[in-house]
């Protein structure tokens, strides 16, 4: 609960993983990679319910061991590659209104795969929406490349012009831009029922460090989460 405001935290986990399979529950340091969200979503004063959408019996498993609630299996129909997480959030959303007639005011998207948020992150975000009454709150990290200074693209013709147009001398003088780093996303209810994006007119960032947003997508990237979290224990 937040300032009277009830929060949902959902996260979702497939079974299908390309670029490493079985990256959900393998072993970031001495815990399945799944379990270092559900702490920090359980940590979260902000948060009232946490909830793992998954398809994956063994995914399921270890989510509740961990102390998530697991109240349903994910239709295999938005467990594909192609499915969208927001229709994911919308169905785990309809489900527990039909099914236990309850609702919620806010909800928070964790994904598995960032790992090493910290729970201010999480309790910062809740309270940026609330605060400023915007319509999304979502993480993001500095960009490493920015589109008005050294990003190139290619024309019909093979022509290599900037992305954005703009004369700056300097990454520095360029405007401040940004990679959402899937790691935190907050919205009220209604507006993500309503708008089923991200984006909305009226949204917010909470801005984390790198070393804060690593997405885990192949084994390299969780080789260097390794690091990192090895890296945290002896500091």
């Amino acid at each position: 609960m937040y300032k009277n405001f009830s929060v949902l935290c959902i996260i979702p986990a497939r079974r299908s993983s390309k670029g490493l399979p079985g990256k959900n529950i393998r072993l970031l340091g001495d815990k399945p990679l799944i379990a270092h969200t559900i702490g920090q979503a359980k940590a979260s004063r902000s948060i009232d319910r946490v909830i793992v959408s998954t398809d994956s019996p063994q995914i399921a498993a270890a989510a509740r061991a961990w102390g998530a609630e697991v109240p349903f299996r994910r239709p295999a129909r938005l467990a594909r590659d192609g499915s969208g997480t927001i229709d994911v959030l919308l169905h785990a959303l309809d489900w527990v209104k039909r099914r236990e007639r309850r609702t919620y005011d806010i909800v928070v998207l964790l994904h598995a795969t960032t790992p090493l948020r910290a729970v201010a992150d999480i309790e910062e975000s809740v309270a940026l929406l609330v605060k400023k009454r915007a319509d999304s709150v979502f993480s993001v990290t500095d960009a490493h490349r920015n589109p008005y200074f050294n990003m190139v693209e290619a024309d019909a013709s093979g022509r290599l012009a900037p992305v954005k147009p703009g004369r700056f001398k300097t990454r520095q003088s360029a405007p401040r831009v940004y990679d959402m780093n899937s790691s935190i996303y907050v919205w009220w209810s209604r507006t993500l029922q309503n708008g089923k994006r991200t984006l909305q007119p009226k949204s917010a960032i909470h801005l984390m460090p790198k070393d804060r947003s690593v997405d885990i997508d192949d084994a390299m990237d969780f080789a260097f989460a390794e690091f990192l979290l090895k890296r945290k224990k002896k500091s």
